[in-house]
Formats: structure tokens, C-alpha cells, sequence
């Protein structure tokens, strides 16, 4: 096994992330819960609290405003896509807010191309295993790009080259669990 990174940052969205009506929809990450532990299953993730509340992604279809989609039951991003983006951009694009259910920590820029064989977490503690299957870029859209620049009305010329940057997986990465595992912040990414 290849180590990737540890994980660093567990957390769920409470609801959507993109706020009002088309055109004037905008991005806010407030809904961006950290959590202690994420209950991983083909079905979406629900993230349990220190207190141990449940919390459903809104991913999850049983989310009462879900937006379930397979293939995006799940995500992970990197801390060194993130330094890419506040090189970029600024402080305002802070860690985690992509949304992303997964940080992990890793000094290298991860693309699509270099998950070539099984993609898996691994538990620190126990070492069991989860494979995620149909792992995907997680496409950036435009109220992302426009809060990334910090103008919720930037046009289309200026959002343009944003969309281009944050894609081929540096907003991160979309998966399906193939099983049910519970993560917790230090266990490991790997390619088996």
C-alpha cells in the first residue's frame, strides 16, 4: 500500500451550500459541520458529534432535503489543494470549505490520473480496510468559483478561469463508499 495522507478533518453539510434563487444564488460553507467520527455506508454519511448526535449529510437520501446523486455519496479533498487555492486566492478560502466530508493532510497535489488502482481508507487503530468505488472529480460550480474570487456577482468572463483551476480534482473528489466503516481524523488514504 502507497500512503496518500491522514486524515485530518471529518465533517458534514447540514444542508445545501448554495443559498437563494438562480442567478443571484450564492455559496456559503456555514452549513459545514466538523465532526468527531463519520459513518461511512454505500447509502451517503452521517457524521456523529463528540456529544454523539447523529447528523446526516445532506447527501444521504435520507436527509429530509437531500440531494442524493450516486456517485457523490461521499468526498474528500487535500490540505495541498487547499494551499493551491489560498495561494491563489487568499485567506478567505479557508480549509474545509469546499465542502468535502474528508481533509486529508499531504504535501503533494493528487489528480484523478494517479488513482490508478484501489483507493482505500484504513483504520489506524484497527487496520480494517474500506475500497471506495467510483471515485470522480468533484466538478467545482459557479457559486464556489465566485466566492472563491469573493464577489457573489462576478461575471462569466471573470468565473471562467476559476472553474478551470479548482477542477481535475483540486475542489476535491466525490466517492461511494463500498461498505459501511467508521473514519476517524489519523486514519490513512491509501493506493492498494
Amino acid at each position: 500500500m502507497t500512503e496518500l495522507g491522514r486524515v485530518v478533518r471529518l465533517q458534514v453539510q447540514t444542508d445545501s451550500l448554495k443559498r437563494g434563487p438562480r442567478p443571484s444564488r450564492v455559496y456559503d460553507p456555514a452549513p459545514l459541520i466538523g465532526v468527531e467520527l463519520l459513518r461511512l455506508s454505500p447509502a451517503g454519511v452521517r457524521g456523529v458529534t463528540a456529544s454523539g448526535e447523529e447528523i446526516l449529510d445532506v447527501h444521504h437520501p435520507g436527509h429530509p432535503r437531500a440531494k442524493s446523486a450516486p456517485g457523490r455519496e461521499a468526498s474528500f479533498g487535500f490540505t495541498s489543494h487547499y494551499q493551491r487555492m489560498h495561494d491563489r486566492y487568499g485567506a478567505r478560502v479557508k480549509t474545509g470549505c469546499a465542502g468535502e466530508n474528508i481533509l486529508v493532510e499531504t504535501g503533494r497535489i493528487w489528480m484523478l490520473a494517479d488513482f490508478t488502482s484501489v483507493l482505500a481508507f484504513r483504520s489506524a487503530t484497527t487496520g480494517a480496510i474500506l475500497q471506495l468505488t467510483g471515485v470522480a472529480v468533484a466538478a467545482p460550480c459557479v457559486e464556489f468559483s465566485r466566492f472563491t474570487l469573493g464577489d457573489p456577482e462576478a461575471s462569466p468572463r471573470d468565473v471562467k478561469p476559476v472553474l478551470q483551476f479548482l477542477d481535475e480534482g483540486t475542489r476535491g473528489y466525490v466517492f461511494t463508499p463500498a461498505d459501511e466503516f467508521v473514519l476517524r481524523a489519523g486514519d490513512l488514504l491509501e493506493l492498494a
